[in-house]
């Protein structure tokens, strides 16, 4: 998708970044901006060991835990079988953050998924895995999460009615315009947002918790006594509630796809890791504890909104604080996709499987703005669109078979490049272990839903003509390269423009802005991928 300049083209101030010294006029009355240590304009690590907890915390407890935990109870039947699963899920997702733990710190790149598989399988695999991605499941994901929040903000206002769709969806569309100009504002600020309102979530969670406790106390614990009665013995059933389980541990690589701004990632990533895969597992266990001091099995599988049932038997007129909580939740995971998925669309334009102007970084401000810009956009889209829940369910395998290789691909490297710098280094047994349950998981929806599977391979097979097209026709005629060429610079300009109206105080001059503007985009000069290791 990205396209190199033609020779003598007049917007090479804008490609390049200009190293004479500051306030020297260069080439169509542009001001240059001097040279950072290393050469250019990066993203710098920007994110604490506590940031890193937070992204990892916040993108894991979404809505799932508060509205419905009604998949892993309705497949397995009782309230003892429904805790190991919570349980099993989450040390199967901290067996897969430690494989992830070890790959992160030997190939520090952003990227996560599509980092690793692009080493170790080229770049074909790796555009299909972004193509989905960042075209299907995160834009209609984060457009999903934000009606969610619009939802549960506006439920106190017509309890026992249904919600306005216009006001949901404006709502929604607020959120998201929100968040967006926050992440190409300032990464501390989108930090910041995501620390507040992940303590929020986990606060409400431990106030369930606590609920759960003094529930126990009074005698409520009718539904323990027998804890497996009703277990399912139907072992599809069962599956589909392992199924569901992981699904609301989703999230636990989120750290992975913005570690070029982690500080000191080869001790913070893991810590981060453990930190929060631990925290999460217990918040969980213990909130499924709570549900059912109160809620019976049946009533869990009936509910649309769990927490919201249990806030109304036990909270009396307060009940309306866990839709709110369930908002802030909300609110907080459409911060986590944003930010994460940003960097994820920076990347792949740093390999030229996206449009050039995505790999642009804001001087000032050191934000990938145009691709948080453009998330934001194709997130609003989806918004107007009523298919959003189908595409998301055609393509959810993808998200098992992209870590599934990814975990396949440092089992690659052991065997390829054993002379690798590891500062982590996990016993084969875990990576074995969690690529045969990844075959699992990606062979599964094939059995339960085969025409919403084969539906999904239909939608992954269009990356492949516009790999074909876009990234490996390499001769372009020069026509197109001028087009393309003159799209970037438009669209640079433009998002200049906002970014002063967004900080108008920011007295640093950049390279390639007009004489006098003060705000600025420019590439990253990180290595790519394919040349981090001598490739």
């Amino acid at each position: 998708m990205a396209a190199k300049s033609p020779p003598g083209s007049p917007s090479k101030d804008y490609e390049k970044i200009n190293l004479t010294e500051p306030n020297t006029p260069v080439e169509n009355g542009a001001v240059p901006v001097a040279a950072n240590d290393d050469g250019g304009v990066n993203l710098k690590p920007k994110i604490s060991l506590l940031n890193g907890c937070t992204v990892i915390i916040g993108s894991i407890i979404g809505s799932g835990i508060f509205v419905s935990p009604k998949g892993v109870v309705g497949g397995c039947g009782s309230v003892g079988l429904s805790l190991i699963v919570w349980i099993a899920c989450g040390l199967f997702s901290m067996i897969g953050a430690y494989c992830y733990a070890e790959l992160g710190t030997a190939i520090v790149r952003s990227g996560a998924d599509y980092a690793y598989i692009f080493e170790a399988f080229g770049p074909f695999l790796a555009f299909l895995r972004l193509w989905v991605e960042c075209m299907i499941v995160r834009p209609c994901s984060l457009a999903i999460v934000a009606l969610t929040f619009a939802y549960y903000v506006i439920e106190p206002l017509f309890p026992g009615c249904e919600q306005p769709d216009t006001a949901v969806r404006l709502l929604a569309a607020v959120c998201i315009v929100i968040l967006t100009i926050i992440n190409m504002y300032d990464v501390k600020w989108a930090t910041r947002v995501q620390d507040v309102f992940t303590y929020a979530k986990v606060g409400a969670l431990i106030l369930i918790i606590i609920t759960g406790f003094v529930q126990l106390g009074k005698g409520h614990y009718e539904h323990f006594l027998d804890p497996f009665k009703g277990t399912e013995t139907d072992v599809g059933k069962v599956s589909m509630a392992f199924y569901s389980g992981l699904f609301a541990y989703n999230g636990w690589n989120y750290l992975n796809y913005v570690i070029e701004e982690l500080k000191d990632p080869y001790r913070n990533l893991p810590r981060a890791i453990w930190i929060s895969c631990t925290l999460v597992i217990v918040v969980y266990a213990f909130t499924n504890v709570a549900y059912f001091t109160t809620v019976s099995p049946q009533g869990i599988i009936d509910s649309p909104a769990v927490a919201v049932m249990f806030s109304q038997k036990l909270y009396g007129v307060m009940w309306w604080i866990m839709p709110i909580f369930v908002a802030l939740s909300t609110f907080g995971g459409v911060n986590g996709i944003l930010f994460t998925t940003a960097r994820l669309f920076f990347v792949g334009a740093r390999e030229g499987h996206m449009p050039q102007v995505l790999n642009m970084v804001s001087i000032n401000r050191l934000t990938p703005a145009p691709a948080a810009l453009f998330m934001g956009l194709t997130s609003l889209v989806y918004l107007c669109s009523s298919d959003m829940y189908a595409l998301i369910n055609y393509v959810g395998f993808v998200n098992w078979l992209a870590i599934g290789l990814s975990v396949v691909s440092l089992l690659y490297f052991r065997w390829k490049r054993p002379e690798m710098n590891r500062p982590i280094k996990v016993h084969l047994v875990w990576p074995i272990i969690y690529t045969l349950a990844s075959i699992f998981l990606v062979i599964l929806p094939f059995y339960a839903s085969p025409v919403e599977t084969a539906m999904g391979c239909a939608i992954i097979a269009t990356g492949i003509p516009v790999y074909l097209i876009c990234v490996k026709w390499t001769n372009k005629p020069k026509a197109f390269l001028r087009f393309w060429n003159s799209f970037t610079i438009v669209t640079q300009k433009d998002i200049i423009s906002n970014i002063q109206q967004l900080h108008p105080d920011d007295t640093e001059t950049s390279v390639g802005c007009p004489r006098g503007a003060k705000g600025g985009l420019e590439p990253s000069n990180h290595q790519p991928i394919r040349r981090m290791m001598g490739h």
